[in-house]
């Protein structure tokens, strides 16, 4: 059993529960395209509407949960709002299921443990 393994170890409940809703909220291809834009850079809500090929008030629904979410991070600046990823997690988090996601499109098998690990390190 996995329980006889010395290694072996598993997330607590909450760990499992916030990481759930994470991936929930990820599920969503106009959040993936907001969270990608900004990963580049600060912006508005007007401009991820526009990079997102969403309207603006959709948008910001989307915000609004993806921050809640601590996911994203707003810095207000008179009436206007501007948005940012949280933290590098979240750079990691989409990096990684777009590199999935790249690889299952293409056919590219995964790499074995050890090929991943050095990869990952080349970040």
């Amino acid at each position: 059993m996995h329980t006889a393994r010395p290694d072996f170890d598993m997330p607590n409940d909450e760990q499992v529960h916030l990481a759930a809703e994470s991936f929930r909220l990820l599920a969503d291809p106009t959040r993936i395209r907001v969270l990608w834009a900004l990963l580049q850079g600060e912006s508005s809500v007007a401009c991820l509407a526009e990079l997102a090929g969403a309207a603006p008030t959709a948008v910001s629904q989307h915000l609004a949960k993806l921050r809640l979410a601590g996911l994203v991070k707003g810095r207000r600046e008179g009436t206007f709002v501007y948005y940012s990823a949280a933290n590098d997690h979240v750079k990691s988090l989409l990096a990684q299921a777009l590199f999935h996601a790249d690889h299952v499109d293409r056919g590219i098998p995964p790499a074995d443990d050890a090929e991943q690990e050095v990869a990952h390190h080349k970040r």
